[in-house]
C-alpha cells in the first residue's frame, strides 16, 4: 500500500503524469523507491553487501543513487531524478519534493551522523547541494543551484551559495524581496552591487567629492563662530 500511495502522490504532483499506471511503469523516481525499499530492508537486517548490490542496480537503472542506509518517509516525489545522490545517514521526512541534480551529502569531515535531515513538506530545487549533518525544517523551500551548509528554520525560503534565508513564514526577510520558486533573488549579485557601491563611496570620499553631511556642516559653523 505504501508504494501505491507513493505512485499516486507522484501522479498528483506531476502534471505530465496522466495515470498511476504510467508512473509505476515509466517513472524512474518511482522505480528508485522500489529499489530502496528492498535495499533498506536488507541494510536494516545487516545484509550489507546485498543491500549495496540492490542500490547499485537501482542507480544503474535510474541514474539516482540512494545509499541503502538512508531513511525516506512517505510520499517522496523525485522529479526527473537524474544525478540525485543521498548519503548513508540522510533522512527525509514525509511529502518532500526533490528535483534532479540534488545531493544530500557529507562534508568529508564528519563521522556518525554526517548527512542532512529533512523535515516534512520540504522542496529542494534542481542542482542544490545540502552538505553535512544539517537540519532543514518543515515546509522549507530551497532555490535551484543553492549550497546549504547550515540549519534552515521551518517555513523558510533559502537561496544562494552559501544559501541564505530570504523569506520566513511567507514574509520576506528583506522587504524588497517578493519571492516565489520561479523568481528568486540573486544573493551574490546583490552582494557585488553593494560592494561596488561601497567602493564608489570610498573613492569619492578619498577624492573629497562627497558633500558634507548636516552634522559636518553644523560642526564647521560652530567652529567658525568660535573663531
Amino acid at each position: 500500500m505504501g508504494l501505491l500511495e507513493d505512485a499516486r502522490n507522484i501522479q498528483r504532483k506531476d502534471p505530465a503524469a496522466r495515470t498511476v499506471l504510467e508512473v509505476i511503469l515509466l517513472y524512474p523516481g518511482f522505480h528508485i523507491l522500489v529499489y530502496h525499499r528492498v535495499a533498506h530492508w536488507l541494510f536494516e537486517h545487516k545484509h550489507f553487501f546485498l543491500a549495496r548490490w540492490v542500490s547499485q542496480r537501482g542507480r544503474h537503472k535510474t541514474g539516482i543513487e540512494i545509499h541503502p542506509g538512508a531513511k525516506i518517509g512517505k510520499c517522496l516525489f523525485i522529479d526527473h531524478g537524474m544525478g540525485i545522490v543521498f548519503g548513508e545517514t540522510a533522512e527525509i521526512g514525509d511529502n518532500c519534493t526533490i528535483y534532479h541534480g540534488v545531493t544530500l551529502g557529507g562534508t568529508g569531515k564528519d563521522t556518525g551522523k554526517r548527512h542532512p535531515t529533512l523535515g516534512n513538506n520540504v522542496l529542494i530545487g534542481a542542482g542544490t547541494k545540502v552538505l553535512g549533518p544539517v537540519y532543514i525544517g518543515d515546509n522549507a523551500r530551497i532555490g535551484a543551484g543553492s549550497v546549504v551548509l547550515k540549519n534552515l528554520p521551518a517555513n523558510c525560503t533559502a537561496v544562494g551559495v552559501p544559501a541564505e534565508v530570504v523569506r520566513i513564514n511567507n514574509k520576506a526577510v528583506n522587504p524588497a524581496d517578493d519571492l516565489d520558486q520561479q523568481d528568486l533573488p540573486d544573493v551574490m549579485a546583490q552582494r557585488l552591487l553593494d560592494l561596488d557601491r561601497r567602493i564608489g563611496q570610498l573613492e569619492k570620499a578619498a577624492q573629497g567629492d562627497i558633500p558634507p553631511t548636516a552634522q559636518q556642516v553644523a560642526a564647521r559653523q560652530r567652529k567658525s563662530l568660535r573663531t
